[in-house]
């Protein structure tokens, strides 16, 4: 492979394979350039995310016409009615400056729900912002099977709390409120959460995700392994634009975390095990990292202080476990339509979570799930200990636990100063513990 020394697209990154490719099916040379990416990002793996930064940090040649021209600055509503509605319409005029590698004519839709501003308070009418530049990933791709599998995975994004976490974040400190790299931040951090959720569907054989067809079963495994390399690769691209190494390493420390989380709980699945800790080991490299990525990263670009960009990352870290384990009691008391899962999805498919793991401490005797683990009648075995999960105080132990890690969430925010993020932090703490999906 041979890898380019400067930021022009035209060095070979994969020149046999893509050369063939384009003799055998007569593809112009973007869709050429768009392949070698993805067959770079898919044959390499995380080196490929080291390949997409180095472009982006190497100084461009004559024929790359790449530009970062600022986001528009200019003054956002306190409030509105169709938050949906303004905040397009407020999208489109901030981003009239933008490079065009950033925002184009021609902009897919999703079913994304609205942005909330009573949630979000001051960055809600920024969110906009950042779907638009997740969505001109899609919106770049001269490859259509590409594009349309980058839409169909974008269409799921939900609340945006990450990115809103964000945010929030850089308006703490004394930079002003950089909203030209703070957006790239908040994009990246969405998009390396749903890359994720591509390649667990992989990982799970799941064939829906809250109600609706997942890639893989839409596109089949291996091309939704590449899109979520593919997406791996343009989160870190969106990093870069940051401008920060810090933030960088911390984006490169995170997916490791994140990796190794998922891994872990690859390779114990269906293993018997009633240690709490690992559990919580588990959730922080899968989820509470990114929230606490998203949090400091924010901060850091903000221009916090060094005491408020740890707290930012305390405080992201034990939200992000309150999240999980609010999730993880919601597996066996939400909605299955709502969650687009089977209730007690989890534990029947051999991941043990808390109000599993308290069950299985009160009855080391007689154990259901320790019976369903050895097959012995599984479907039997987990039927009742679903029940009796619901039917016990161990879920209300539970969510005590998730609000004790809350309350920790809370208890970092008290180096920031009084404000509007402040109070709009605390309240996603609250939201968090009463939601109900």
């Amino acid at each position: 492979m041979t890898l380019a020394t400067t930021r022009d697209m035209q060095h070979g990154v994969i020149g046999g394979v893509c050369a063939g490719i384009a003799a055998r099916y007569r593809f112009p040379v973007p869709v050429v350039r768009a392949a070698t990416v993805a067959i770079s990002v898919g044959t390499a793996g995380i080196g490929g995310l080291a390949y997409v930064a180095l472009w982006r940090f190497l100084p461009a040649t004559a024929g790359d016409e790449t530009t970062d021209a600022p986001i528009a600055q200019i003054p956002r509503p306190r409030a509105f009615e169709d938050a949906e509605a303004l905040g397009v319409a407020e999208a489109t005029a901030r981003t009239a400056h933008l490079a065009p590698s950033v925002v184009t004519a021609t902009r897919p839709r999703t079913d994304a729900p609205p942005i909330a501003p009573e949630l979000y308070g001051p960055v809600a009418a920024d969110l906009p912002l950042v779907r638009e530049q997740m969505l001109a990933v899609a919106a770049n791709v001269e490859f259509e099977f590409l594009r349309k599998m980058i839409e169909q995975a974008l269409s799921g994004t939900g609340k945006m709390m990450r990115p809103a976490i964000a945010l929030l974040a850089g308006r703490v400190g004394d930079a002003g409120y950089p909203i030209e790299r703070l957006v790239p931040l908040a994009a990246s951090v969405e998009l390396l959460h749903t890359a994720t959720l591509v390649h667990d569907d992989v990982i799970d054989e799941a064939a829906e995700r809250r109600g609706k067809p997942t890639s893989a079963a839409l596109f089949g495994n291996a091309a939704s392994v590449m899109l979520g390399d593919y997406m791996f690769a343009h989160a870190a691209d969106f990093i870069a634009r940051t401008d920060s190494t810090v933030v960088v390493r911390k984006f490169a420390q995170t997916l490791m975390l994140m990796a190794n989380g998922e891994l872990t709980q690859d390779m114990t699945v269906f293993q018997y095990s009633e240690d709490v800790q690992r559990y919580l080991d588990r959730i922080i490299g899968k989820t509470a990292s990114l929230f606490g990525t998203a949090a400091e990263g924010g901060a850091i670009v903000g221009g916090a202080t060094p005491e408020q960009c740890e707290a930012m990352r305390l405080f992201g870290l034990r939200l992000g476990i309150a999240f999980q384990i609010v999730d993880d009691i919601l597996d066996f008391t939400g909605d299955a339509e709502v969650m687009g899962k089977p209730v007690g999805s989890d534990l029947q498919s051999g991941t043990l979570t808390l109000p599993a793991i308290l069950y299985m401490r009160r009855n080391p005797d007689d154990n259901p799930v320790k019976k369903a683990f050895e097959g012995i009648r599984p479907r039997a075995n987990f039927e009742r200990a679903i029940r009796e999960i619901q039917e016990s105080d161990v879920l209300a132990q539970s969510m005590e636990t998730a609000r004790n890690f809350a309350g920790e969430a809370k208890q970092a925010l008290a180096v920031l100063p009084p404000g509007e993020e402040r109070t709009t932090l605390e309240g996603l703490v609250e939201y968090v513990l009463a939601r109900e999906s």
